[in-house]
């Protein structure tokens, strides 16, 4: 595989910050700001337990999403998923990327306006394409750039998302072990679940939606 040159970032601050999340989960952390981000959005890096504890730190990029992470939506899986995240990084030792790429990379206004679509009946990558959006328009050069500034050539990574792992290969990150996390089904979101199954190939268990469904 041909390997993409990413240009340099460094570390520019580290912060400790205890978290205390909604459930009343509670876990250290080190939050890690960066100078030269290929993007130039402040993106974040969050240290949870011993990174250097195995072989591979448990890694996982999220994407932004405000009415996900602090409003708690249902029609997504996402506030779910970084809850996960923090208690399941935390327990192993790695990274938690938080990138700034709401509404998959369109922005938070952007994400809301298909929205309407959706109630029509459209799913989200549909209601996207309907309005001129791309199905998915992030990059994480950003997210490769951050692991290298933190040491990090190899890693187990947590997600669904084949294109995650795809880019981060592409880029020169070693990817040792795909880490799926739980599927966070509702009647709110199973159609957006089912669409990541279908449009992007996500790997989550059919079967549970399929169930909550019927």
């Amino acid at each position: 595989m041909n390997v993409t040159a990413i240009p340099e970032a460094t570390v520019r601050t580290r912060v400790r910050v205890p978290l205390r999340l909604g459930d009343r989960y509670s876990v250290d952390s080190e939050l890690v700001t960066f100078h030269g981000l290929a993007d130039g959005r402040e993106h974040l890096a969050v240290v949870l337990g011993d990174p250097d504890a195995g072989d591979a730190p448990l890694v996982r990029l999220h994407s932004e999403c405000l009415t996900g992470d602090v409003f708690g939506s249902a029609r997504c899986d996402c506030g779910p998923q970084l809850r996960e995240a923090v208690e399941r990084i935390a327990n192993r030792g790695g990274y938690l990327l938080y990138l700034r790429q709401e509404g998959r990379g369109i922005g938070l206004y952007n994400k809301l306006d298909p929205y309407a679509l959706q109630d029509q009946g459209y799913d989200t990558y549909e209601a996207n394409a309907a309005l001129g959006f791309p199905e998915d328009g992030r990059d994480y050069t950003a997210a490769a750039q951050m692991l290298a500034a933190l040491g990090v050539g190899s890693v187990d990574l947590l997600s669904n998302n084949p294109d995650k792992a795809a880019q981060l290969r592409e880029l020169g990150v070693v990817i040792c072990e795909g880490v799926p996390t739980g599927v966070h089904a509702t009647p709110h979101n199973l159609r957006y679940l089912r669409a990541k199954v279908e449009h992007t190939q996500h790997t989550i268990a059919l079967k549970s939606l399929s169930e909550l469904a019927g």
